[in-house]
């Protein structure tokens, strides 16, 4: 059986601070809980994030060939995630988001773009997939994937035995066209609740669960912060609720979320019980700062899972 997750997408860096309650416009500097710079992005994240769950990960991405792309690279590293099929793109700067979060949980982003988007499908790519037990593809409008390139590298791992999941990235519209192609390869496709209304048109979660379903996805998991994921496999409509927690962060809990899944899948989990096992990884992610929040490993997160009080308890 194929082990292994491949992630490929957006690759940016994260530098969060928190709290951040109002600029000073002084030269004064104010003391704070924290600051974090760490790998993001909707690849990047949940590579961290798998790796971290004890997932061999490789990523497929692209960073600028300046300090930022190799503080990344480094980071990448430093969780024993594959980093050769990581593209450096000369002349180019490295994707960077800094992020004010204040005492509340709400967030100010300024995102400075750069080749975090650039990720590109060549052959090695796609031996790469073919030979990964999971596919996370998070690179829907990307240069070097859009307008039949990513269907094509799906369809050819999902031939060779790979579970394809699939998320997004502050999408257009138009990205109903791309993902009409893509999700006859999907297995779980994974969008969040604002995402999934922007591209049907539809409130009622279950309702778009279905028409991206109808569209060629097996199955789909809705993603919806506080309120949990609802999520549509087979013959089961559920909704799984969050945990109740303090969120100090919740920057990268969708990708935590598609992260979780996937670990928890690798361990041969049923598909409802690993969206209660993404949900404890969200929510450990949440209560931290950056990418990995308060997340350790898989043992402590399935801990986790069993004790935390849920959001609907309360």
């Amino acid at each position: 059986m194929k082990t292994g997750l491949l992630t490929i997408g957006l690759t940016t860096l994260d530098i969060v601070a928190h709290p951040v309650d109002a600029l000073t416009h002084t030269e004064r500097a104010i003391l704070i809980d924290g600051i974090a710079a760490v790998p993001a992005g909707t690849a990047g994240g949940a590579a961290m994030v798998a790796a971290k769950l004890g997932v061999a990960t490789k990523i497929v991405g692209a960073v600028g060939d300046d300090m930022i792309g190799a503080f990344v690279r480094l980071g990448f590293e430093s969780v024993g995630i594959d980093v050769s099929l990581l593209a450096t793109r000369p002349g180019e700067r490295t994707s960077t988001t800094l992020l004010a979060v204040e005492s509340d949980g709400r967030r100010s982003s300024y995102h400075a773009a750069g080749a975090g988007g650039g990720a590109a499908i060549d052959d090695a790519v796609v031996a790469a997939a073919c030979a990964s037990g999971f596919v996370h593809y998070a690179a829907v409008g990307g240069r070097g994937t859009d307008g039949g390139a990513g269907a094509d590298l799906l369809g050819a791992a999902k031939a060779a035995g790979a579970t394809i999941t699939c998320d997004l990235i502050g999408p257009r519209i138009s990205a109903l066209d791309e993902l009409k192609r893509l999700l006859p390869h999907v297995d779980y496709f994974m969008p969040s609740a604002a995402e999934a209304t922007l591209l049907t048109g539809l409130d009622d979660l279950a309702a778009a669960a279905d028409m991206f379903r109808t569209l060629g996805a097996k199955a789909c998991i809705i993603k919806n912060g506080g309120r949990g994921s609802y999520v549509s496999i087979g013959t089961e409509r559920v909704n799984v609720p969050a945990h109740a927690i303090r969120p100090i962060d919740t920057t990268s809990c969708g990708d935590s979320y598609c992260a979780g899944f996937i670990a928890a899948l690798s361990h041969g989990w049923p598909p409802l019980e690993a969206c209660r096992f993404a949900t404890a990884t969200a929510a450990l992610v949440a209560q931290g700062l950056g990418t990995l929040g308060k997340l350790e490993n898989f043992a402590e997160t399935e801990k986790s899972m069993r004790a935390a009080a849920l959001a609907e308890d309360r």
